[in-house]
């Protein structure tokens, strides 16, 4: 039979480890153990359900939704720039979006797609560059925003590797369940 004394101290641990894994648990969720947090999906309603949206380190933005059954070519996916143009939302931050450049092939975790860089105007008329991204798997389609200051390298790649976290990742896994 163990002591009064063993019982109270194999206790208090159990309950500490179990508080630290909850704890570390809810981080990962929230995004905060790779630096970003939840944010309020900012787009009007419109026929695609609302994605998620998160806030990185320098104001960096990620606005990501699933768009089912939307891929205009379920064999080869997304290789056009103006599809990219036509399926990403970009028009959601600014109808009147320009392209920086020509587009390139993009993969982020095992979708592939085209990504493609363009300047915009914010709401209060602050230029803005932003990356838009369309990969697909079968004829599902996944779109994505980083609005930030996405010509600086490190800051593109950190927003790509975001997109390849966890915190993404299961959320996306969880809207193509079954698909």
């Amino acid at each position: 039979m163990l002591s009064r004394r063993t019982l109270v101290w194999t206790s208090m641990a159990a309950g500490l480890m179990a508080g630290l894994a909850g704890l570390a648990s809810s981080a990962d969720r929230r995004g905060e153990n790779t630096g970003w947090r939840p944010i309020s999906w900012p787009f009007p309603r419109d026929g695609w359900p609302d994605g998620r949206a998160w806030r990185g380190a320098g104001g960096t933005e990620v606005y990501l939704r699933p768009k089912l059954g939307f891929c205009g070519n379920c064999d080869t996916g997304v290789v056009a720039d103006e599809e990219v143009d036509r399926v990403t939302d970009i028009d959601l931050l600014d109808e009147r979006f320009a392209a920086v450049r020509a587009g390139a092939p993009v993969r982020i975790a095992t979708l592939s797609g085209r990504a493609r860089l363009y300047r915009l105007k914010a709401k209060d008329g602050t230029p803005r560059l932003a990356e838009a991204i369309a990969v697909s798997r079968k004829c599902d389609l996944v779109v994505a925003i980083v609005v930030g200051n996405v010509a600086d390298e490190p800051t593109r790649h950190a927003a790509h590797r975001f997109l390849e976290s966890d915190t993404v990742q299961v959320w996306l896994a969880q809207q193509l369940e079954g698909r």
